[in-house]
């Protein structure tokens, strides 16, 4: 079969399924923005980054800026099938920022599967979610319905859909619900596994290893929708009640999701000038992003992770720890609930209970006794549903080929 991949930020989502069918025979191919420039696995070609938008109207701009993008990757789709007589069995592309919305209209007769990540939810979601930052205003959740649009089409669209996790799933609306099949990206628990010796060595030289007294938290960007606002504040307390502990905060000072704040450069920034004072900041690290093996050393490392989250994507640094062995201390927020059972593969609590977490995190530095029996039924966990070579790549390739030879 022919497969094209379409993602602005390929191989995104895809660094193993694409390859995977390239080596089962398949022609794949990748159509990503031009501005990209992460290395792929397959051969790629480019679509123009689309033009700014001049619709000044909130609730319209997001999706005509979708539709831009989506109309870019449709101009590059066309050059394809007219200059190089190209056409694809099987598209498979995300829907997120609306390169899938005309790709129908180049290739009518292709089978387009989509990965849904997430619907945008006006209640139960992140609208609402946290008073301090967002109280779920009228005005919020009218906008929140305006950028679902193109989310919708492009389930409507779609032959089938993929989604990675069943809360994710589950946050689109029953009617397109049936179109869509979980099963997760996979995590590569040959890497990702306990390794007694690992070490890692901080921005100022100190040298980290299991027998240390270590706190992480990981995030792409440290903001309030992975929980870092939380964090910070139980930070004094932990730090306080455990002398020798130190922290290790690994992520980026911009935003992945939501907004800066209004009054410094970054969270991070606002964050510090809040309670740093209140902290030895000798023992608190941030190195920013790190590479993947540092991430790997810290999550066999740690003696305790933390991972906090809006109701929300669930962030793959998650199913990493557990399939490292580390002992995670997360949300009680659903998405979490999905992997984590309170006291048998990780510690639970709630997401604005401060005095909790500073308990937890507290405890775990301690030294747990139950922590052998609940680090080793994490990776459990994540053996038994998450893993790359032997169930979630398998099921991935099966459904690509399952849909397009339906198709055929």
């Amino acid at each position: 079969m022919r497969i094209l991949f379409v993602h602005q930020n390929f191989p995104g989502q895809f660094p193993h399924l694409a390859p995977a069918l390239a080596a089962r025979g398949h022609e794949v191919l990748a159509l990503t923005d031009e501005k990209n420039q992460r290395p792929s696995p397959v051969r790629v070609v480019k679509y123009a980054a689309p033009p700014a938008v001049t619709l000044s109207h909130p609730l319209g701009r997001p999706y005509a800026e979708f539709a831009e993008r989506g109309w870019m990757a449709a101009r590059a789709a066309r050059a394809l099938r007219d200059r190089h007589s190209y056409a694809p069995d099987v598209i498979v592309g995300h829907t997120g920022w609306g390169e899938t919305l005309f790709l129908k209209e180049i290739w009518p007769d292709a089978c387009l599967l989509v990965y849904a990540e997430l619907m945008y939810r006006t209640r139960g979601q992140d609208v609402g979610f946290d008073p301090e930052l967002s109280p779920g205003t009228d005005e919020q959740r009218v906008s929140t319905t305006a950028r679902s649009a193109h989310l919708i089409q492009g389930i409507v669209q779609a032959d089938a859909a993929l989604a990675p996790t069943r809360y994710q799933a589950d946050s689109f609306p029953p009617e397109l619900r049936g179109k869509i099949t979980v099963i997760h990206d996979g995590i590569d628990t040959d890497l990702l596994r306990p390794d007694p010796g690992a070490a890692w060595t901080t921005p100022d030289g100190r040298r980290l290893t299991a027998a240390d007294e270590v706190v992480t938290f990981v995030s792409r960007s440290l903001e309030p929708y992975r929980g870092f606002h939380v964090f910070m504040r139980a930070l004094p307390a932990v730090l306080a009640a455990r002398p020798q502990a130190h922290v290790v905060i690994v992520g980026g000072d911009g935003v992945s999701y939501g907004a800066r704040p209004r009054d410094a450069e970054s969270w991070k920034a606002r964050l510090l000038a809040e309670v740093g004072s209140q902290l030895d900041l000798s023992r608190v690290h941030f190195p920013g992003r790190v590479p993947y093996p540092a991430f790997v050393a810290l999550m066999q490392l740690t003696r305790v992770h933390c991972y906090l989250t809006y109701p929300f994507v669930l962030s793959w640094s998650l199913t990493e720890a557990m399939a490292a062995g580390a002992l995670v201390v997360g949300s009680d927020t659903e998405p979490v609930r999905e992997l984590i059972q309170d006291g048998r593969n990780g510690r639970l609590v709630p997401f604005f209970d401060r005095a909790a977490l500073e308990g937890a995190l507290t405890r775990a530095l301690a030294g747990d006794p139950d922590a052998a029996a609940i680090k080793a039924a994490a990776r459990q966990t994540i053996l038994d549903g998450y893993d790359l070579k032997r169930t979630c790549l398998p099921q991935l390739i099966a459904w690509v080929e399952r849909h397009g030879a339906a198709r055929g």
